[in-house]
């Protein structure tokens, strides 16, 4: 004999059953959500949450309770996944937002011992920051650079090419290589 349900799933509106199933057919969503999706239509449709798992292609309905259970709570935040395990998650949005700020300003030469970002010195800036992230590293500013769309395959044309600031006995000297147009093709 089944276990009585302990939360059973709230009654769907019309714009949240016509969502679900738009993304239980979708093929373009993520796999995980659309199962999660066709479980909550069975359960919506009266089944068991056992038999609503063997018809999202699942096999216990322990899940599916927890899923009914948050979805009642939070609604359609319920079908996308949390954080799945694993050490927590350090550096969240705001942090990855300080890297991509600090990785948008135009390093000073002077402050920052550069003219444009490597890994290393981006790091370097922003471990001795004020508002910075002291135990960053050179993987976690890759990933976020590489989530918002940069690549260290690049060329650098963000550069003043063929010119460079060169230190002298007299002090700094503006290089400038007249051969510039003709190496870079």
């Amino acid at each position: 004999m089944a276990r009585p349900q302990k939360t059973p799933l709230r009654s769907l509106t019309q714009e949240e059953r016509a969502a679900l199933e738009q993304l239980a057919r979708a093929a373009s969503e993520r796999a995980d959500c659309v199962v999660r999706a066709k479980a909550l239509l069975a359960v919506a449709a009266g089944a068991r949450f056992t038999d609503a798992a063997r018809a999202a292609g699942r096999r216990a309905g322990d899940a599916v309770a927890h899923l009914v259970a948050r979805f009642n709570v939070e609604g359609f935040a319920a079908l996308v996944p949390r954080h799945g395990g694993g050490p927590s998650v350090r550096y969240g949005p705001t942090q990855q937002e300080r890297i991509l700020k600090e990785f948008r300003r135009i390093p000073d030469r002077e402050r920052d011992g550069t003219a444009t970002w490597s890994l290393t010195t981006l790091q370097r800036a922003l471990q001795t920051a004020p508002d910075g992230l002291p135990g960053v590293s050179t993987w976690t500013i890759f990933q976020a650079l590489h989530r918002a769309g940069y690549s260290c395959q690049e060329s650098r044309t963000w550069c003043e090419t063929g010119t460079v600031v060169r230190q002298r006995k007299a002090g700094q000297v503006k290089v400038t290589d007249p051969d510039t147009a003709r190496k870079r093709g």
